[in-house]
């Protein structure tokens, strides 16, 4: 049985639910990754000589570049190609180098805060970051997966996030979410995008990265953070999403699916997923879960909400989306949450979209009937 995705119509928008593969690949043989291929193509790139943006160095980034970076997208210009291969090629080895379940430190005092989906959305990730300010040491921040697809400025919002993961690599987190998958982009845009604005072996050296993201945080050992929710068995350890293979497009079933793609309800007990994939899990597999394993509070996102987070669960499970007005059409707000490193308690705070582009709508890249 061939993998695919079945779609049903919520007003004005399509939302999916992916059927994945059944295993049945027969390949003997194994591509190289992209990252090892290019060898000095990259360096013979020319840059125009009309070209008047940030400069990229490899190896080199400063905080300069990541503003002028955000002017120039805002004016809907495009980074050459040359580094935009630059940047991938230096964002993979450290994202190589991190583990499944990353595990971040909140100081006394210190401010953190988590994000949701952006969905391609750069221009309210841009007035995100007017309303709560920059990344940077002092302001750490937690993206929670689903940066690309849908809106139609996904290659902008991802190379800001990998531009500010390089320069504040232990201040600015990236988990991966279940649009940070093949099956995903190929029919909700990133691909397209990428292919239409840089090329299709920038497109290969993006999953590469993609599946080199962490699946989880864990903040100061008492609140996880991860896409899409809990697992079909009860006994999962935060050691068993250490141990994660995470290298890899999800497979057809296993806590990393699940993990990516589980949504909470509000009845006891599993339920299958309405997304044909992950389960429905109820607030008492989150309280065996988050007891078992010494947490008080599960972050999620994955789901869009009126308010831009939802508390479930006696106040257990907390939803984040962070892509107001969702595709233009869903009319929502979007919200992140503050934490402060005293008592980790989670303050979340909404906010309205932002006027983008009329000449750009959503969906512009996504695969047919899907725009």
């Amino acid at each position: 049985m061939r993998g695919g995705v079945s779609w049903e119509r919520r007003g004005a928008l399509t939302l999916t639910k992916w059927i994945p593969a059944a295993g049945d690949v027969c390949c003997t043989f194994q591509r190289k990754p992209a990252s090892e291929t290019l060898g000095d193509m990259i360096k013979d790139m020319q840059i125009e000589s009309s070209y008047s943006g940030p400069r990229y160095t490899p190896g080199a980034i400063d905080l300069a570049f990541v503003k002028g970076l955000m002017d120039h997208f805002k004016s809907q210009k495009r980074l050459p190609k040359r580094y935009v291969y630059e940047i991938l090629m230096d964002i993979i080895p450290l994202l190589r180098g991190l583990p499944s379940l990353v595990d971040v430190d909140v100081p006394a005092e210190s401010k953190f805060t988590v994000c949701g989906d952006v969905h391609g959305q750069f221009f309210d990730v841009c007035n995100l970051f007017s309303l709560n300010g920059l990344p940077s040491e002092e302001n750490p921040y937690l993206f929670n997966g689903d940066f690309v697809d849908r809106g139609s400025f996904s290659l902008e919002v991802i190379l800001l996030f990998f531009s500010l993961k390089l320069l504040y690599p232990s201040h600015f987190h990236l988990m991966r979410g279940n649009h940070e998958t093949t099956n995903m982009n190929s029919i909700y845009g990133f691909q397209g995008e990428v292919v239409a604005k840089a090329d299709a072996m920038a497109f290969d050296l993006f999953t590469e990265a993609f599946n080199l993201l962490p699946l989880a945080a864990c903040l100061k050992k008492k609140v996880l953070v991860l896409h899409g929710g809990l697992f079909s068995e009860d006994g999962v350890t935060l050691d068993q999403i250490r141990a994660i293979d995470r290298n890899q497009q999800p497979p057809e079933s296993g806590i990393m699916t699940e993990l990516l793609w589980s949504d909470p309800q509000r009845a006891p007990g599993r339920a299958p997923s309405k997304r044909g994939v992950g389960v429905s899990f109820g607030p008492d597999v989150s309280a065996s879960f988050l007891s078992a394993n010494g947490l008080d509070l599960l972050i999620r996102s994955h789901e869009v909400k009126e308010e831009g987070y939802e508390i479930d669960h006696d106040g257990r499970v907390i939803t984040v989306f962070s892509a107001p007005n969702y595709c233009g059409q869903m009319g929502n707000k979007g919200a992140y949450i503050l934490f402060n490193g005293s008592d980790m308690k989670p303050k979340c705070v909404s906010f309205a979209a932002v006027q983008g582009p009329a000449n750009v709508p959503p969906m512009a890249y996504a695969s047919g009937m899907f725009r």
